[in-house]
């Protein structure tokens, strides 16, 4: 589905800094797969997502999507058949636009903007509709500004944005950081029922290690770039909280923490 062949990511290319963080690092993540990633800070985990997007440039190696090499497709082509929610939740809406106004833009992904009217009557009802279904009492607020809901309702939003149009891959960078323990909680229930509901290809990076383990088919932990764990099927069902913890205390024991 989505494949990592022999990665390579240097920081600071030519320079006093140069830091290399990939080498020869590969990943594949099959079609219908949740994958979570958990690791320390500096480990890799956004930067893994940021070159599956196309946000950031490698210096090596191979991002194929579906078998299509994507490599040196820019970020916004690559938008076309991923989808991303961000920890901020400000960053996948638009503020100053009501609800409807989001939800039409994210309906009209990848299609060509024409002459008319872009929201219609019938339009507003489904939308509204597919926000009843979150149970967040936005249907009530469908022409208020974005800008103006709690941090929970525009993730929760955003969330439902990144997926309203068919999608191969959902990224998730630490989606439900920014938000209080309940809110939380709301959002990844939230996040499971879609990625059940649609069949979705997911690869969720948190620094919730109970979310890690409760949550999706497979998980992975990094350190320098590199795998240090990745458990599926029934040795991730096996897995608890305790046996990440441990080898993630020991990396830091290694690393003088």
């Amino acid at each position: 589905m989505i494949e990592l062949k022999n990665i390579v990511k240097i920081f600071n290319a030519a320079t006093v800094n140069e830091t290399q963080l990939f080498k020869n690092f590969s990943l594949s993540v099959k079609k219908g797969e949740f994958l979570s990633v958990v690791g320390s800070n500096g480990s890799g985990k956004t930067t893994l997502l940021n070159i599956i997007s196309g946000s950031l440039p490698i210096n090596g190696g191979e991002v194929l999507l579906e078998g299509e090499n994507i490599t040196k497709l820019p970020e916004y082509v690559r938008a076309r058949r991923i989808g991303r929610v961000f920890q901020d939740p400000s960053v996948g809406t638009v503020p100053n636009m009501t609800i409807t106004e989001n939800l039409s833009l994210a309906l009209n992904k990848g299609k060509p903007y024409m002459l008319k009217f872009a929201i219609n009557r019938r339009k507003k009802y489904q939308l509204k509709e597919l926000v009843l279904q979150l149970g967040l009492g936005l249907e009530d607020k469908m022409d208020v500004p974005v800008g103006l809901l709690s941090g929970g309702q525009r993730q929760a939003l955003s969330l439902i944005m990144s997926t309203l149009t068919p999608v191969d891959l959902l990224l998730l960078d630490e989606h439900t950081a920014a938000l209080d323990p309940r809110t939380a909680e709301t959002i990844m229930k939230l996040t499971d029922e879609i990625v059940r509901k649609k069949g979705l290809t997911v690869i969720m990076v948190t620094h919730n290690l109970r979310y890690a383990v409760e949550y999706g088919s497979r998980l992975i932990m990094m350190d320098k770039g590199n795998i240090v764990i990745d458990k599926s099927g029934e040795d991730k069902t096996n897995t608890s909280v305790e046996d990440v913890l441990r080898v993630f205390n020991e990396i830091s024991i290694e690393c003088g923490n």
